[in-house]
């Protein structure tokens, strides 16, 4: 089983093959001369060069691109990796990149599965690994102050032990992730329907700008000061500002626990009760509704598995959970062992099958999406129905992860196993990603609920904003003239040219 590396970097798979990490993607290489490694090593006290840190610093836990490193490739492969102690050196580093016109791509823990950090043209990496630990917490306020490259394990361990708090966001990639990357691509916690997401969880951020200046965001409750800045760079995905320290809302500690879990006679009986319990105004912080396919293969049994979870005060959550009951016996329901909530709990943040799959051929990943209830059962059945009439596709599934008062994320999986030829491979991934993302735009549905954009889906954000794509547009022009903050990503126009994908 692959180990997390607490506190720092896990690699997804090692690289295969002989000879220094190639890069995969074919597009424009920003190179860097001897002039330029001075003045950013003049910027910032550690620089590297050395090629095995560098090609492991270009790569995330983008699922293709593991298929990829297994021959000893990454997507791109940067010149440099800068790692800044402070915020004065990373607006010193991307000062230095803007005025070079050399793209400087933020990193961190790398846990994005979409190619988010993958420095496509080059260029310097910016990992903000150094910039790490909590500033400040305010008890009274229950707010956070936090670099962005603490890991979120860490975080949490130090909040409860310390502070006897928590911040309630939950990620899969716990271990894996940072608060920055958390902010960067929107992501969600597990626990996020009481929580909320890093977007509600946010207070404020400091931000550094591409041509060095350092901004301040946010940080009173509910200001009303034009409009909300923060959130102009939460999702931004290091495309319009490195994010350097952020202020987060806090919860105290949960006292209580409680857990149930149900079978319902099918999927769409369990997005219903899931819509009726949010509803009736309760917010369970898991309420996780399994398809057949994904209840056998996580638990074993032939049925719809919903497996609830709530913490906090327990007369507050006694309440929270009768709801839950009586929608479910309402839909016809059946109890279930709650020892299937433990089970999910020790294995929830487990990534190791993935690199076992790619070692032995397969090509899989995960299509996380959001969409409004009245949408989703719809959605579900259309996503699915695309996915298993690609050729090639072995298995495909899907559980809903989130539930919101409007709608609910729907979490699909696929899996193939294509001829070993890797134009084939990544034709078939193509046409995968392609079929399901048609299927969730044409029902209205999100792009992305918690996963990002990066690069794997910068192609499809056009058609997802509509007209307001050119807003987004218009920020970066403002923000990053010379276009050197992650080039490549979001859709954006990319002055350095293709990129190679897909």
């Amino acid at each position: 089983m692959l180990e997390a590396n607490r506190g720092a970097p896990t690699a997804p798979i090692p690289f295969g093959g002989a000879g220094p990490v190639r890069g995969r993607l074919g597009g424009t290489i920003v190179e860097i001369d001897d002039a330029f490694l001075s003045r950013l090593r003049s910027a910032c006290a550690e620089v590297s060069t050395e090629p095995a840190l560098v090609a492991e610093s270009s790569r995330d836990w983008w699922p293709l691109a593991m298929t990829w490193a297994v021959d000893g490739q990454a997507p791109a492969v940067a010149a440099a990796v800068a790692r800044p102690a402070s915020v004065g050196e990373v607006a010193a580093v991307v000062r230095v990149c803007n005025d070079g016109r050399v793209p400087v791509t933020a990193a961190a823990g790398r846990s994005g599965v979409c190619g988010a950090s993958v420095p496509v043209h080059g260029g310097v990496v910016l990992d903000l690994g150094r910039l790490a630990g909590i500033v400040e917490v305010d008890d009274e306020s229950m707010v956070l102050d936090v670099r962005p490259g603490t890991f979120g394990d860490v975080l949490e361990d130090e909040l409860r032990a310390s502070h006897d708090a928590t911040c309630g966001h939950w990620p899969q990639s716990m271990a894996l992730s940072t608060v920055g990357g958390w902010l960067a691509c929107r992501g969600a916690g597990q626990l996020s329907t009481r929580y909320g997401k890093i977007e509600d969880i946010v207070a404020g951020l400091e931000v550094v700008l591409a041509d060095g200046r350092v901004i301040r965001t946010g940080g009173a409750p509910r200001a009303a000061v034009g409009p909300d800045l923060t959130q102009v760079f939460v999702g931004s995905e290091g495309t319009l500002g490195v994010i350097t320290e952020a202020w987060l809302r806090l919860h105290p500690a949960p006292p209580a626990e409680r857990r149930s879990a149900w079978a319902l006679p099918s999927f769409s009986a369990g997005l219903e009760v899931c819509r009726q319990v949010l509803r009736r105004g309760a917010t369970p912080a898991v309420l996780r509704l399994y398809d057949e396919t994904e209840t056998k293969r996580s638990f074993d049994l032939d049925t719809n598995a919903l497996i609830v979870l709530d913490e906090g005060d327990d007369e507050l959550i006694f309440a929270v959970m009768q709801i839950v009951e009586s929608e479910c016996v309402a839909a016809g329901a059946e109890p279930l062992d709650v020892e299937l909530v433990e089970k999910w709990m020790d294995h929830r943040n487990d990534v190791s099958a993935l690199e076992s799959l790619v070692a032995n051929g397969f090509v899989v990943d995960t299509i996380e999406v959001a969409a409004r209830w009245r949408d989703l059962d719809a959605l579900y059945h259309e996503v699915l129905a695309t996915l298993t009439a690609v050729d090639g596709v072995l298995a495909a599934s899907a559980h809903q992860s989130h539930s919101y008062s409007d709608g609910a994320c729907l979490y699909f999986t696929f899996a193939g196993r294509p001829d070993p030829d890797p134009k084939v491979k990544d034709a078939f991934y193509v046409a995968c990603w392609d079929a399901a993302t048609r299927a969730v735009l044409a029902r209205g549905g999100a792009l992305s609920h918690h996963h990002g954009v990066g690069l794997n889906r910068s192609r499809f954000v056009a058609d997802a904003l509509g007209p307001a794509f050119d807003v987004l547009v218009a920020l970066k022009k403002a923000l990053d003239p010379n276009g050197v903050l992650n080039p490549g990503k979001l859709g954006l126009p990319d002055p350095f040219g293709p990129v190679g994908w897909p």
